[in-house]
């Protein structure tokens, strides 16, 4: 008998035999199943971290938090889901959702963000809004972080801004536009920068000094051309102005030749004062001017009776004319009197002394700039009509001069020769002399005022002049 074999080419024999294999785990349930799916377990929140951390904020704005989670695999990322925010509610309130907290009043919070068990704190500090002030003639400006300007005082020509010519004792909104960024008071009228560098004024306006090519005075602020500007200074009639480009304007009385262009002509509009591009920073006197330079020069021209221009003898300078060779930081014109800080923290004194305004015990006037004890560590400073200002690099107020509304605020109503401490805080910031009284800043916002208040200028309510600085809210 014979017995033949069929066998399978090699091909046909692997697949018969995946076929096979393949029926075989279908049957035990082996295989993959085309509906089964693959999860993975998420790392777990083991903690929450808040930005920004211990943040400090003007009463009047708002801050914006967010919430990190940290997670077990070491991993982290922002929570913008399944997080619930909250805090006290004393000072500052906080969207649960958003974690968006607006301040209420001054003082400390705890913001708090929670995800299921786990939460994360950090603090929010809601200081004093205020970040500037100017100090005119009786009348004073206040500008905000949230960039409103509060105003007080003498107000017959319309310098406080409100659409009235009402004086006005306490400090009060000047409208509603938030944009303001730099304020600048004269004796009767007052000029301001706003966020997109355009220049406003308003007030008294006799010899031009408002820049609007008219002597109509204004109630409100009214927009003065349409440049760019960087820097503003208010003398008793005439204004000074630096645009972006770093070219110097000025506008207003002319008598002395403070606007500097070389007449004695009165100017209704701004009017280019040289050529140079390099101008930085400018201080207007009653009837003089003192100028900045980007190389630290500084350049004066005016009135020059008293030496305040500090040039030498002439009695009117006509054009910008260096004062020294010195690099200078910080300077200040007063009524016939200018102040000055060089580069390397001394401070200098110049023009009239008849109320020992220039600090340095006498009450003889001095024509050229003269040192102010022997010390290096003077920051900035302030000019009255007769009395000064300085701050020191420790935070530190001085001031000299006259006194008999308590300008100077040390306690008492004597003329001071030489600087006096007022008080003993080291945290003031900003500081601004009017005719006779004093406004300040200290570093954690909060504004304080003294000296004259018969028409209201210090903001407080009373009309009553007082010898220390008093803290308004």
């Amino acid at each position: 008998m014979t017995i033949r074999l069929s066998i399978p080419k090699p091909s046909s024999l692997k697949l018969s035999m995946a076929i096979c294999l393949s029926l075989i785990l279908t049957a035990c349930g082996g295989g993959k199943d085309s509906t089964a799916t693959t999860t993975s377990t998420a790392p777990a929140l083991v903690s929450i971290s808040l930005s920004p951390a211990n943040s400090t904020i003007a009463l009047g704005l708002t801050q914006q938090f967010a919430a990190t989670g940290n997670y077990a695999d070491g991993s982290s990322a922002v929570i913008t889901k399944d997080v619930v925010w909250s805090s006290p509610g004393t000072v500052a309130s906080i969207v649960q959702t958003t974690g968006l907290a607006t301040s209420k009043t001054i003082g400390t919070e705890t913001i708090t963000a929670t995800s299921g068990k786990i939460s994360g704190n950090t603090k929010l500090i809601v200081q004093g809004p205020y970040v500037g002030v100017s100090a005119g003639g009786s009348h004073s400006l206040v500008l905000k972080a949230n960039g409103t300007v509060n105003s007080s005082g003498l107000n017959r020509t319309g310098q406080l801004g409100n659409g009235t010519a009402n004086d006005q004792s306490s400090m009060a909104a000047m409208g509603s536009v938030n944009t303001w960024t730099q304020i600048a008071s004269g004796e009767f009228h007052t000029v301001a920068l706003r966020s997109d560098a355009s220049l406003w004024a308003w007030g008294f306006n006799q010899n031009g000094q408002l820049g609007d090519a008219s002597f109509v005075d204004k109630l409100n602020p009214t927009k003065i051309g349409s440049a760019s500007w960087i820097a503003i200074a208010a003398g008793k009639s005439h204004t000074v102005g630096v645009k972006k480009d770093g070219t110097l304007w000025a506008w207003g009385r002319n008598f002395y030749a403070q606007l500097g262009d070389g007449t004695v002509i009165d100017r209704v509009e701004p009017v280019q004062i040289g050529t140079a591009k390099n101008w930085t920073s400018v201080a207007a006197g009653a009837s003089h001017t003192i100028a900045r330079r980007s190389d630290g020069t500084i350049w004066g021209w005016g009135n020059n009776t008293n030496g305040q221009v500090g040039t030498g003898p002439s009695a009117t300078v006509t054009t910008p004319t260096q004062i020294g060779t010195a690099t200078w930081v910080s300077i200040a014109a007063g009524q016939n009197h200018s102040l000055a800080i060089r580069a390397d923290g001394a401070l200098f004194s110049w023009g009239a002394s008849d109320q020992g305004q220039l600090g340095n015990g006498a009450l003889s006037d001095r024509l050229n700039p003269s040192q102010v004890g022997t010390l290096s560590n003077w920051a900035s400073v302030a000019a009255g009509s007769k009395h000064s200002l300085a701050l020191k690099s420790d935070g530190s107020l001085w001031a000299w001069g006259a006194n008999e509304d308590g300008q100077l605020g040390i306690g008492n109503n004597l003329t001071q020769l030489l600087p006096m401490p007022v008080g003993d805080a080291k945290n003031w910031k900003f500081i601004s002399a009017g005719i006779a009284h004093t406004l300040a800043v200290r570093a954690d916002g909060s504004l304080w005022v003294w000296g004259r208040n018969n028409e209201g200028q210090l903001g407080d309510g009373k009309r009553l002049s007082i010898n220390i600085p008093s803290a308004l809210p």
